[in-house]
């Protein structure tokens, strides 16, 4: 009975194999030699990579904007000075909406509370900038710290780092 049942298993196995093989070999647009399904697949493969060139594009011209914006925010304050080292970025995680986040954490090191205009780039794996933004962190005590919460502009996907690009103490 075990004999029959393993031979019953295996039959059944190369009979849906045998299935699955004749209908991969049957699914065709209607051209069915080998150089038009080459050809189909070929097709295919070109319109997947025109898609993914189109979005690459896309990224790019979003973090462009994004720059400017955020370089226009940073032309706007009046009166700072650089504050770069006297910012701290947290980890980077991911909100409740899908948008990218990190903490930012100031250290006001003037005698008279100060506001801070800090630019955090957001950037991919391989470093390329895919968004910037810029927190504002207003009232920070005399030698206190304050905080905020960088927030890209759009959803980011894959590994995100995160990094401090301009800071102003104003």
């Amino acid at each position: 009975m075990v004999t029959a049942l393993a031979w019953m298993r295996g039959a059944a196995g190369v009979v849906a194999v045998s299935l699955v093989a004749l209908g991969a070999a049957g699914c065709s647009d209607g051209d069915s030699t080998p150089s038009g399904a080459v050809s189909s697949a070929a097709s295919a493969v070109q319109s997947a990579g025109e898609a993914v060139s189109s979005a690459a594009a896309e990224a790019k011209r979003a973090a462009e904007s994004a720059a400017a914006v955020a370089q226009d925010k940073l032309a706007g304050v009046k009166g700072g000075v650089d504050a770069k080292g006297q910012v701290t970025l947290g980890s980077v995680a991911t909100d409740a909406d899908g948008y990218t986040t990190v903490p930012v954490t100031v250290q006001n090191t003037d005698d008279a509370s100060k506001s801070f205009a800090v630019q955090v780039e957001f950037k991919d794996e391989s470093g390329n900038l895919i968004d910037t933004v810029v927190t504002t962190i207003t009232d920070v005590a005399a030698k206190g710290t304050g905080q905020g919460t960088a927030r890209s502009t759009h959803k980011l996907s894959g590994t995100v780092t995160a990094q401090t690009g301009k800071a102003l103490r104003y």
